[in-house]
Formats: structure tokens, sequence, C-alpha cells
């Protein structure tokens, strides 16, 4: 997984796709419905705004499914650490602070994540990382990837099935 900064906060955008779809019907619309109204005269032109919308709205589905791994990263860290701060989490995930407090934020809201900060410390106190919105394993606690926050498939997995890397 690759991550750029403050990716979580601006993956998605609506705009962007908007932009995508008129794009998409420009590319249509001179490769369709203009050689039928001007004498079969294809404009190439049709091809880039076709292959522009496209790759936009590409990028925006991977941004989104992006999302779900960082998200699985930080669960997996509170699960490894449970009284770790955000600075930690930021410095083990290799994600901004930014970002991780808006993670952070996603998760308590979708009832992911319980907890408090403590607020002298800035450790997370009375950790409670719920499974009910992720693939549950038999003993009730999910594993996930440190590297890419993919959810372990098998218990007795030793590498992780989407990276490759040692679990």
């Amino acid at each position: 997984m690759k991550y750029k900064r403050n990716q979580y906060s601006e993956g998605l955008s609506v705009c962007s796709l908007i932009i995508a779809g008129v794009l998409i019907y420009w590319g249509l619309n001179d490769l369709f419905i203009r050689p039928i109204l001007y004498n079969w005269v294809i404009s190439w032109w049709g091809i880039a705004w076709l292959v522009l919308g496209v790759a936009i709205i590409a990028r925006q589905i991977a941004a989104w499914a992006n999302k779900s791994k960082l998200r699985n990263a930080v669960l997996y860290e509170y699960e490894e650490h449970p009284e770790a701060t955000i600075e930690e989490i930021s410095k083990n995930t290799s994600i901004t602070i930014r970002d991780v407090r808006a993670i952070i934020l996603d998760l308590k809201a979708n009832g992911s994540l319980r907890g408090k900060f403590s607020s002298s410390t800035g450790q997370m106190t009375h950790v409670e990382v719920s499974t009910t919105t992720q693939t549950a394993t038999p003993a009730g606690k999910v594993s996930y990837c440190p590297n890419c926050g993919t959810a372990k498939a098998k218990e007795s997995a030793v590498f992780c099935s989407y990276c490759g890397s040692k679990l």
C-alpha cells in the first residue's frame, strides 16, 4: 500500500466524479452521436475525453479502496498497542497525524473502535476494538497485516495474502 500525504482526508472527491462524468459524456458524444449528425465524421478527441474520464474514475475507486486498508492498519495498531498515542500510531504506520485522527474519528463513528484519550498523556485508555464490522476469526480477534492493513484470511497464515509480507 503506497501512502501519500493526506490521502485519507482528501482521497475521494465528488467534484472529480462530476468532471469525469462530463468527460465521459463528451467522449461518448464525439464517438457515437457526432458521426450520425455530421455524415460519419469521427472526432478523435472523443477517445481522449473518454480515456481521461475513465482514468479519473479509476483513481477515485482506488482512493476509496485504499481508505479501508488505512482503517485496518490503524485498527491493527490499536490491537497490538492498545495504549498507543496518535503520534506513535503515525510513526508506526507512516500515516500523517491528520489522517490518523480522521481515521480514528471514522472508526469511532462506525463502532469499530471504542475508548477515550487521556488528557494528560495522550494515550488511548479503555480500548475496545470491535469486530462486528469486520470478518471475525474463530477466536473473535481480527488480525491485520501490519504492512497493508488487509485482514488475515486464515488464523494459521504466516504471510499476508495481499502483499506477501510476514505477519
